[in-house]
Order: C-alpha cells, then structure tokens, then sequence
C-alpha cells in the first residue's frame, strides 16, 4: 500500500511541476499594465511595508527565488529580476511577503527557522543512521529510532511550511491589488501563479510524510520478522 501511495505522490509532483513550469511560462510573456521589473516590484513593496533595511538581489537559475532571514536579502532570479511581467510581480511579491513576516513577527515563519538548523543536520545524517542502523539492528534498534526522529523533524519542517508559504501569497496578492500594479484578470492570473506555486509544497509535505510512514513500515515490519 505505501509503495502505491509514493508512486501516486511521485506521479502528482511530476504533473505539479510541470503545471507550475507551464503557467509561469504563460504569465512571464503578459506585461504588466506599468512599467516595474520584478526588482522594482519588490522594492515599492518593501517600502510601503516599512522594510527598508532589506536587500534586493539577483541570483542565478529559474525558479531559485527566496528570501534569507539571516542576512535580510529577498533574492529574486534573473527571469524575475529585470523582467516585466505578471509572474515576475507575483513571484517578487511573494518574497517581500516574506520579508514582511519577518518584519512583523509571524509564528510560523520564526518556528520554521528555529527548525532550519534540525534539519539541515537531519539532512546531512538520516541515510548514515539507516544505513548504520540496517547494519546494527540486531545488536542495538537506536540509530533506527533516531533516524526516524530526525527524518520527523523535516517532516516537521515541510508542514510548517505551507502556512509560510500561503500567508506570504496572501500578503502579496492583497499588497498588488491595493497598490494598481495589477487589477482584473492580470489579478486573476497572478493569484492562479501563486497558487500553483503553492502546490509544490503541498505535494512535497505529502511526499515527505509518505517517505516517513515507509521508513516507519521499513523498520517495525522488519523487527517483527
């Protein structure tokens, strides 16, 4: 049964993914009614926000676009940085949301770096543990059980990421209606951009806790044996 579900999972990301790929393909060839890049976009945003001590950066790749709470830098991807378009407004709103979280305290964003540090050990150790713990099973279940631990906390991480990544959505889109940088359909599609963004991390915490439930399946079901 949990071989069907992360085939079905794995099937849902490719088709997200490519739904994703595909709207933004769409939406990056519609400029806007006003002449703003996705720079100036974040940069209007920023400042009717109060950010002013955040940074606007432009960093390689497509889709790469994040903001860093450590050093306050919302970092736009090349498509995004100098292009006019509804994709490029929505994704550059969409980082400033997150500098505006940052700004103002929001729970789950301050939860999801404090959780930041956990994972990224879990990342570096979980297959280590499996692997030690596969080796040492029948001396000792521990690095099964710690494993399993830390692969909860990415887990963790994954979910409390979905209220982050919608709330910073929210804030945007609200954001771009109020200032007239989009109106009407442009609107429309912009919030369909995001939403579709939003899918991806929806699909990967489901992923996530499916790998979880193998890994659980994988060790209790073996120790019955």
């Amino acid at each position: 049964m949990i071989y069907l579900l992360m085939g079905l999972i794995f099937v849902l990301s490719l088709v997200v993914q490519n739904s994703l790929k595909s709207k933004f393909a769409k939406y990056s060839k519609m400029s806007l009614g006003v002449p703003m890049a996705g720079r100036d976009v974040a940069l209007a945003m920023l400042q009717q926000n109060g950010c002013n001590d955040v940074q606007i950066t432009s960093v390689s790749g497509q889709l790469t676009d994040h903001f860093n709470p450590a050093n306050k830098t919302v970092n736009l991807s090349e498509p995004v940085y100098g292009t006019n378009s509804i994709a490029a407004a929505a994704v550059a709103a969409h980082e400033c949301g997150h500098a505006v979280q940052h700004k103002v305290g929001y729970s789950m964003l301050q939860l999801r770096s404090k959780l930041v540090p956990v994972v990224s050990f879990a990342s570096n150790t979980v297959q280590w543990l499996l692997l030690a713990g596969i080796m040492l099973v029948q001396i000792t279940p521990i690095p099964l059980y710690v494993a399993i631990a830390l692969f909860a906390s990415t887990v963790l991480f994954s979910f409390v990421t979905l209220p982050v990544e919608v709330d910073a959505s929210r804030r945007a889109i609200k954001w771009l209606e109020g200032s007239g940088i989009v109106n009407g359909q442009q609107l429309a599609y912009a919030k369909d951009a995001l939403h579709a963004a939003a899918y991806t991390y929806v699909v990967g915490a489901i992923g996530s806790l499916a790998t979880l439930l193998y890994y659980i399946a994988m060790i209790f079901g073996g120790n019955r044996r």
